[in-house]
């Protein structure tokens, strides 16, 4: 099966940098970051050491409901490319564990599709999920819960 995995839309991002509010009311925090496990959900790569970042809180869903997890996540602080590939980005590879989770298409968590990983099968165990039809869409978190990205069937 092929995959499609996608950063977070360009418009929220554009919207977040222009101090628009996170999904919790408030503006996103600039900070630099340190080390090098500093992931920008909209381009999917990590953010350099040094680099001014935006810390915020993302709600992964179009409408608050009961399955619509929020959490915090970081952007670059500067613009980046949205990533849409067919591949998960090599650096979620070492996220381990890693929690995976299906969501059907009223956006609530089919219960079965959970589970929690080594990230180098994050892959597989997406196509796996995506197998069964009822399932709309994965998201992978990390350990902490902290949304990284989407997975869709391509």
């Amino acid at each position: 099966m092929k995959l499609a995995v996608r950063g977070i839309p360009t418009n929220a991002v554009e919207r977040l940098r222009a101090g628009g509010l996170d999904a919790n009311g408030q503006p996103a925090l600039v900070a630099i970051a340190e080390g090098s496990r500093n992931p920008c959900r909209h381009c999917l790569q990590l953010i350099a050491e040094g680099e001014e970042m935006l810390v915020l809180s993302y709600r992964p869903f179009a409408h608050a409901q009961p399955y619509a997890e929020t959490g915090p996540i970081f952007l670059h602080r500067q613009d980046c490319p949205r990533y849409e590939a067919s591949q998960l980005p090599v650096w979620i590879a070492q996220m381990t564990p890693a929690i995976i989770r299906g969501y059907d298409r009223n956006d609530w968590i089919k219960y079965e599709t959970g589970a929690v990983v080594s990230g180098n099968e994050l892959g597989v165990e997406s196509e796996k999920i995506l197998a069964d039809g009822t399932t709309a869409y994965v998201h992978i978190r990390s350990r902490f819960n902290c949304f990284q990205c989407r997975v869709e069937r391509a």
